[in-house]
């Protein structure tokens, strides 16, 4: 399992993720809620026409609608008094039928025009929810490859790819569907009461008394369930990278007969994740049945006050309907704006994660000066690592003081027990990590002043875990340079010693690999990555050695396709077992992170000191090697 995979993720430096709704909370996560909040609507401040359109075609579609009730109540107060006249034995009595029929016309045309406008408010809201999440998706992807390599080695994979996928698809579904529902329903409540205000203010006050009470009880479940959609939303991520690690080491888990621990820690992640959703959908959920028991009292007042205004002919019954009408049209807006309430929470939640991620320190920005000139930078090869320090953490020093010097064309042997630093070395070369003190020079140019991209141009890898990708042979081989022909790729393969094995395949140069690549074996995947890197052409190499892991036979054709691959190129070599790098030009012998030996290899053993004493311990009786 990686390393990357066993560490939890730390709080990061200079933010503190937030909580929810201020009342019932300290103030700071109150700050932290506006913060997020900000930078949310900072996504949607380039749509602002747009966003005008929603409110616009929100206003006249709940204009439409929320005027239907007061037409209604007209025709039923000229229904109302044709019948009473009819009841007294009026002679005149007789029921307005063409006055109700042009009502019936003109509310049909009203709900039609309401649902014209809302159907183009849901095409435009579609439209601003997929860009403004196209915008953050695209955000957190240039994130990830300005992230340095650290951030990747403390941090779960999958807990990083929750964030880039879970938590920007729920920000994603919020915008689409929520914001819209919030905007109508703030234009239906403010619409609505205007209306009621027209019909009768005392009643309209009688029913705004509840409104208080249906905002206190909003505020004080939002703030008790906020805190465990947050934890919903961090357990979700973990689970990810639990799955994530599991399935990527599969083989492991059941080699050593794992998998009952695995799903024991499966289940138990789970039953967190499972406990956290449903105390937040539980308490968010209590929302409802208490708003509507609201509701439903100022519904009732209304209807005995406006009964008591009607007898005493304060008010036409028409109006008493239509208010009726209206209470019911202002209950249903705020009751799903407090159901809303729930799905934002989760959406702070996520959006906190999201900018978290976002506020990650990236690698230290390439330097502007010269870089014209380093632009066009070739290589010859010489390498210098002069007086180098480097640590992981501020308070243990891993390298002090190296100094090492390789001229163009030599081969580097790195070599030391696990730990020593040697991975640390090339990743230092690479910048992947950036040095504390010192410098590192290729062909006397400081590596800060080149481009992280031009740099790497100079280098090819082969690494011991091989990596190919889902796609064609022929496309995992061109990687190493954009713009190869099939000539160069298919001279690259010979030069490899693939290209006859590649030709045995059924669909030769076109064969899919597949994610891992397990359709060809250890020793093909390795002979593929030599093809890449001959492609590349470098000037200097990196080579992990390739050939522990295959047979006698792949191994020599490997060390074949290596040794022209090495030919006129500056090798760095991390070697594993010493009887590969007899030949090297130089020996680093590295232990703590520091050059404690180098020569090359018949130097060293006359000297007796570490390095042959490492040389001796990996013979066996028999004289058979053995891998640091």
């Amino acid at each position: 399992m990686s390393k990357a995979s066993r560490i939890k993720t730390a709080p990061r430096a200079g933010f503190s993720p937030g909580g929810g709704p201020p009342m019932g909370m300290p103030a700071q996560k109150a700050k932290n809620v506006k913060g997020t909040l900000r930078r949310l609507a900072a996504y949607l401040r380039p749509h602002r026409l747009s966003l005008f359109t929603v409110l616009v075609t929100a206003l006249l579609s709940t204009v439409f609608s929320i005027v239907s009730p007061k037409l209604l109540g007209n025709a039923t107060t000229r229904l109302f008094e044709g019948l009473m006249m009819r009841y007294q034995g009026s002679p005149d009595a007789a029921i307005d039928f063409p006055y109700i029929a042009n009502i019936l016309i003109v509310l049909a045309g009203l709900y039609g025009f309401s649902a014209l406008f809302g159907y183009v408010q849901q095409y435009v809201m579609a439209g601003v929810a997929q860009k403004t999440v196209f915008a953050l998706r695209q955000d957190v992807n240039e994130k990830l490859s300005r992230l340095p390599l650290r951030y990747f080695d403390s941090n779960p994979h999958g807990e990083t790819l929750s964030r880039a996928v879970n938590d920007v698809d729920n920000i994603s579904n919020t915008l689409s569907q929520s914001l819209t529902q919030l905007i109508t329903n703030v234009v239906t409540i403010v619409g609505v009461i205007v209306m009621m205000l027209v019909i009768s203010p005392w009643m309209t006050l009688i029913l705004l008394v509840t409104l208080p009470l249906s905002a206190f009880v909003i505020k004080g479940i939002a703030s008790r369930s906020q805190s465990h959609f947050i934890n919903q939303q961090k357990t979700l991520g973990e689970l990810n990278s639990h799955i994530e690690e599991m399935y990527t080491a599969h083989p492991v888990v059941k080699a050593y007969g794992q998998e009952a621990s695995s799903i024991a820690k499966f289940n138990a992640v789970n039953e967190q994740l499972y406990g956290a959703g449903w105390r937040a959908q539980f308490i968010s959920g209590i929302i409802m049945p208490l708003m509507m028991f609201i509701n439903n009292i100022g519904y009732v007042l209304v209807c005995v006050v406006g009964g008591v205004m009607v007898t005493k002919r304060a008010i036409e019954i028409g109006d008493v309907q239509a208010f009726i009408q209206y209470a019911r049209q202002f209950a249903h807006p705020i009751t799903q704006t407090a159901n809303i309430a729930n799905v934002i929470q989760s959406t702070i939640a996520s959006a906190e994660r999201v900018f978290e991620l976002l506020d990650e320190v990236e690698e230290v920005p390439d330097a502007e000066t010269d870089m014209a000139a380093v632009s066009a930078f070739r290589p010859l090869g010489d390498v210098a690592f002069e007086a180098v320090s480097f640590r992981y953490k501020s308070d243990e020093p891993l390298i002090e003081d190296m100094s090492i010097l390789v001229k163009a064309g030599q081969t580097v042997a790195i070599v030391g027990p696990t730990g020593a630093g040697k991975t640390t070395l090339i990743n230092l070369l690479m910048r992947f990590y950036e040095v504390d003190g010192g410098r590192i020079t290729i062909d006397g140019v400081d590596i800060r002043h080149l481009r992280r991209s031009d740099l790497r141009r100079c280098f090819g890898m082969v690494l011991q875990d091989t990596w190919l990708f889902h796609g064609t042979i022929r496309e995992n081989i061109a990687y190493g340079r954009e713009g190869a022909t099939e000539e160069e790729i298919v001279h690259a393969a010979k030069a490899a010693n693939a290209d006859r094995f590649i030709r045995t395949l059924p669909d030769g140069y076109a064969t899919v690999l597949d994610e891992e690549a397990s359709n060809i074996s250890q020793g093909q995947k390795q002979l593929l990555t030599i093809a890449r890197a001959l492609l590349a052409d470098p000037a200097i190499l990196i080579l992990d050695e390739a050939t522990s892991s295959v047979d006698t036979r792949t191994e020599a054709l490997i060390q074949k396709a290596m040794g022209k691959l090495m030919q006129g190129r500056t090798s760095f070599v991390i070697a594993h077992r010493l009887s590969t790098i007899r030949e090297a030009d130089l020996i680093l012998v590295m232990d703590h992170g520091r050059v404690i030996e180098q020569g090359n290899h018949a130097d060293l053993l006359a000297k007796g000191g570490f390095y042959a004493e490492l040389y001796h311990s990996q013979f066996r009786e028999g004289g058979l090697p053995q891998a640091v």
